[in-house]
């Protein structure tokens, strides 16, 4: 049989913005203030910014970083990049420059995306011997004029150089997100095509996504959760997307009314300062039809309460992790006040077990590891085979969270074995802000912890025995830990203690920390 080229099987990311612009040419496929572009326009302009990346020296299979706010320009760069057969690195623009420095040098992205809102942070990372040569500006949702000495969104997205169709294979790298962990430093977690538009399948089945679809975009576009559990699947099936950088509820309320959204994903927090605004009224989001949450668990009485205030609204809870792309369970609209706190089920591409330290199923309401087998997941940790190994021993992906499954196969996450603690929707590496306060010279030890809280659903909370004779304060640990990391990661509550409780080897007991503050 003669050779046919790759390319006629082929099936990348930018390949579903294509389908989707030859389907449905003239429906408006992104909204972002001024800014709107039909399916057509958006996949005519992603050819010409890829072309222009291409003019400033972006070559397939190189990492560009991007370190921006939701904008169309995000958007818009996402795709070019994958039709460049480049490899997308999103930043948390919450952190320090020297936790960005970290990510460029370990990523080895020689290109940075910015805003202007953020170009200042993003040059004083890039300086912190990064190997970062150029920057590319992006525009935002609101106008504003490029930053000089950047390469133009709108001059490189002019470009009309002939673009060689890039040498694509499903199993090349799209992206690397990097994510924290217990250890000081983040992994970055190497995501094919495959994985990532496998994840869009089962989103586009179990989680409804579909071309009716007005669906808004609130959460930041660098978290794997909004741009490939929704944006990415959003795209795929030919949803409408207005994407916004403001999640608050003066923001986002008036957006929700004047443009129809019907479909809408936010952390538990974002939900109840929504409920809890002066600007709520059911009454003006009557087109609202799917609400969306996940990275925590959504109490009971405020399910109850949007399930009163916001009847027509059927709920999913989403479970998973970068590692992922990030889907893994499902807790679907029929089964949130039947089972409160569930992450639910795998996902249609997922198979999910708990299992015990010698990977045998644990029995119904016992507490196991989640591990998981699935395409959606990633190929491994970006120069770091030893995490790499770790993470897949047994033939399983090692998930670090404990859980317990029922007897109808939901799953409840219980606790983590690498201590994460999620507030306000972000990951929060216990052990990263532990060093932090270890720095302070008056500190003998400490542990931190999340405990329950009604803002945060989990805050960071700093235990801490101070050295004899010295004297240290919450306003102090707090202040230092501010100076230093992003603020997300900073305690929110710091407690002074005269020992910690340990078990006989020395490890603190964080479990009986936790019942102790509660």
């Amino acid at each position: 049989m003669s050779a046919i080229s790759p390319a006629i099987r082929r099936q990348s990311i930018a390949d579903i913005l294509r389908r989707t612009a030859l389907r449905l040419p003239n429906k408006v496929g992104v909204i972002c203030g001024d800014t709107r572009w039909t399916y057509a326009e958006f996949d005519a302009l992603v050819s010409r910014l890829a072309a222009g990346l291409a003019r400033i020296g972006v070559a397939e299979g190189d990492t560009v970083a991007v370190l921006a706010r939701n904008s169309h320009g995000f958007a818009a760069l996402r795709f070019a990049l994958a039709r460049r057969g480049a490899v997308l690195v999103p930043i948390n623009f919450m952190l320090k420059a020297e936790e960005v420095a970290f990510i460029l040098r370990h990523a080895g992205a020689r290109m940075l995306a910015t805003d202007s809102g953020l170009a200042a942070l993003a040059r004083e990372a890039a300086g912190l011997d990064t190997r970062v040569e150029q920057f590319i500006w992006l525009p935002s949702e609101e106008a504003s004029e490029p930053v000089p000495g950047m390469h133009d969104f709108h001059q490189l997205a002019a470009c009309t150089d002939a673009l060689a169709e890039p040498q694509l294979a499903g199993t090349d790298v799209a992206q690397i997100v990097y994510t924290s962990g217990t250890e000081s430093s983040p992994k970055g977690a190497m995501l094919t095509h495959d994985a990532v538009l496998w994840q869009y399948v089962s989103c586009v089945i179990d989680a409804e996504i579909a071309e009716a679809d007005v669906m808004l975009h609130a959460l930041p576009l660098y978290h794997c959760a909004q741009l490939d559990v929704f944006f990415g699947p959003a795209v795929y099936v030919g949803s409408t997307n207005l994407i916004t950088a403001k999640p608050t509820p003066d923001n986002l309320l008036p957006l929700l009314q004047q443009h129809g959204i019907t479909s809408f994903f936010a952390p538990p927090t974002v939900w109840i300062a929504l409920l809890r605004s002066p600007l709520f009224d059911p009454a003006r989001l009557h087109q609202l039809a799917k609400g969306y949450y996940g990275a925590s668990i959504m109490p009971v009485a405020v399910l109850q309460e949007i399930a009163e205030r916001l009847p027509s609204v059927r709920l999913w809870n989403l479970y998973g992790q970068t590692e992922i792309a990030p889907l893994a369970t499902l807790l679907g609209p029929d089964d949130q006040l039947r089972k409160p706190g569930s992450a639910g089920r795998a996902v249609i591409n997922v198979q999910t077990r708990v299992v015990d330290d010698a990977m045998r199923d644990v029995a119904p309401g016992q507490v196991g590891e989640i591990v998981h087998r699935s395409p959606h997941l990633m190929l491994g940790y970006f120069h770091d085979d030893e995490r790499t190994q770790a993470a897949f021993e047994g033939g399983w992906f090692h998930s670090g969270d404990l859980g317990v499954i029922d007897e109808e196969g939901y799953i409840t996450v219980v606790d983590r074995k690498k201590d994460m603690i999620k507030s306000g929707g972000e990951n929060v590496a216990s052990r990263e802000v532990e060093e932090m306060i270890y720095r302070l010279p008056q500190v003998s030890e400490v542990a931190v912890v999340g405990l329950p809280d009604p803002k945060w659903v989990e805050a960071v909370t700093a235990v801490v025995i101070v050295k004899q004779g010295q004297v240290l304060s919450e306003t102090d640990v707090i202040a230092h830990c501010t100076a230093h990391m992003a603020a997300f990661k900073a305690p929110k509550r710091v407690v002074f203690f005269d020992q910690l409780p340990k078990n006989p080897s020395g490890k603190v007991l964080k479990r009986r920390l936790r019942e102790q503050l509660v």
